[in-house]
């Protein structure tokens, strides 16, 4: 049968009315979509920002343990040189007798403190001891020697010298005390040795 022009205009009609439908249909669902990603997305957010905080909490306690790992390290390679520190010095030709543990001094302001004060009558060693010595632990100790003898003048005649020690010493850390003349002491199996060859000079303030 042919199609008449009514018949046509009212396919066109119901296809229009369809592809409207449709259209709404479309526009619904990405209204849900928006909305569950909306939803999710503020979810993720705030699990994100709860993640972050409970990270940031966990370093700032992992932090705090190590500090205080890397305190207790301290003092015990503190505890290993003191037996130690006057026979090799002596050895060296230092005839030093005595060691003050935890030296310190407050003048005009400043102040300095001192792992190991290993003296005699005419010479005196500061000894810095760390865990982990680093570049800038012996720049510290070179600037603690320089004020040594104004912070603390009852030593003002003697010879100054200055060491270093660590459980842990790296090689180039070593290399730069040594041309900085200063001793370096660091642990060997169970005791603690003077890592600087016969030839090395201490500088003395």
């Amino acid at each position: 049968m042919a199609t008449t022009s009514e018949e046509v205009w009212r396919i066109l009609g119901e296809l229009a009315e369809a592809q409207k439908e449709t259209e709404r249909r479309f526009r619904e669902t990405d209204e849900r979509l928006d909305q569950r990603f909306r939803e999710t997305d503020q979810v993720m957010k705030q699990r994100f920002q709860e993640t972050e905080r409970l990270m940031r909490r966990q370093n700032q306690q992992f932090n705090e343990q190590l500090g205080k790992l890397g305190n207790r390290l301290g003092e015990f390679v503190e505890w290993q040189v003191r037996p130690v520190v006057v026979r090799l010095f002596q050895e060296r030709g230092i005839a030093v007798h005595e060691f003050y543990p935890g030296a310190s001094a407050q003048r005009d302001g400043e102040g300095i403190e001192i792992d190991l004060l290993v003296v005699n009558s005419t010479e005196a060693i500061l000894v810095e001891v760390k865990s982990k010595l680093t570049q800038a632990d012996v720049d510290e100790h070179l600037e603690r020697l320089s004020k040594f003898k104004r912070l603390m003048p009852r030593y003002g005649d003697v010879r100054a010298m200055g060491a270093v020690a660590g459980m842990v010493v790296p090689e180039e850390v070593a290399r730069y005390a040594y041309r900085q003349g200063l001793f370096v002491m660091a642990q060997s199996g169970d005791s603690v040795i003077i890592l600087n060859d016969d030839t090395f000079q201490p500088r003395r303030w």
